[in-house]
């Protein structure tokens, strides 16, 4: 999410200016794993926060090829904005800058004291510091990364392994040494492609909101009476529509669509002319 990012998300606000007090989620980095887990906490109705400064290795790239639902290929920035607006869509808000510390609320005077805000609730698990003085008490922190990890190291319990870059090691859902704290796409050690990181992020928020024990997380929407005509409750997360609403949506996205993708974007060569990781 940089400056060229279309569609910021909403509550977007500059580095240094005051952001939220408490989250229910803080997502770490704004690339396809952060912002995918994004769209599917904010979505399921939790307070969600992406922190980017922008930057995401994928705007550097000059083409993305294989991923899913773009079968001549999409430019990889467009894609980012996309994914942008998604997240937007779903209720997420972004913070313009870097974090640079994730510390634990320790009302009982542990090493991180320091850090915990005085009326900090018995939910708020986490303090989520910026480089532009921001403190964010969070429940839930989803670091999203790729392979920077300072943020992290003053966090016992988390598990840092070097393979000539840094990861933090994790369990097959995401899942840290840390009660609360999940690591998705790269920094988990996922492969490099960018579906396989999109898949992580979703499949992390989905374990999120598992153990944050909201409703069993669907995210369908049926045709009308799919679930009432056979006697059924429509379960938490879906929705029946009809016809015309299905009509109505699908205009949109088409028109949405065809709007992202007449807007010019910069050659990552001319903005990034070292493509080098």
């Amino acid at each position: 999410m940089t400056e060229e990012t279309t569609g910021a998300l909403e509550g977007s606000t500059a580095p240094g200016t005051e952001a939220p007090a408490a989250r229910d989620v803080v997502v770490v980095g704004g690339g396809v794993a952060g912002l995918s887990a994004a769209v599917y906490t904010a979505r399921q109705g939790l307070d969600t926060l992406v922190v980017d400064p922008g930057g995401s290795i994928l705007r550097r790239n000059a083409r993305l090829e294989n991923f899913p639902g773009f079968p001549l290929g999409v430019d990889a920035r467009r894609l980012l904005d996309l994914l942008t607006e998604q997240a937007e869509t779903a209720g997420a808000d972004r913070l313009d800058a870097r974090v640079t510390r994730v510390s634990l609320v320790d009302p009982d005077g542990g090493a991180d004291a320091a850090d915990a805000p005085a009326d900090a609730a018995d939910s708020d698990r986490f303090v989520v510091a910026t480089d532009g003085g921001d403190r964010i008490r969070a429940r839930h922190v989803v670091a999203a990364t790729k392979n920077e990890v300072g943020y992290l190291t003053d966090l016992d319990g988390v598990s840092i392994v070097d393979r000539g870059k840094a990861y933090v090691d994790t369990d097959e859902r995401g899942r840290t040494g840390v009660d609360g704290l999940y690591a998705a796409g790269r920094l988990a050690r996922k492969p490099h492609q960018a579906a396989v990181c999109a898949g992580h992020g979703a499949e992390v928020a989905v374990t999120l909101l598992e153990e944050a024990e909201t409703p069993f997380y669907h995210d369908w929407v049926a045709p009308e009476g799919y679930f009432t005509d056979r006697d059924r409750e429509v379960p938490p997360g879906c929705e029946e529509i009809d016809a015309a609403e299905r009509k109505e949506r699908e205009a949109a996205a088409l028109d949405a669509t065809r709007d992202r993708f007449a807007e010019p974007h910069p050659d990552p060569q001319e903005t990034h002319p070292s493509l080098e990781e």
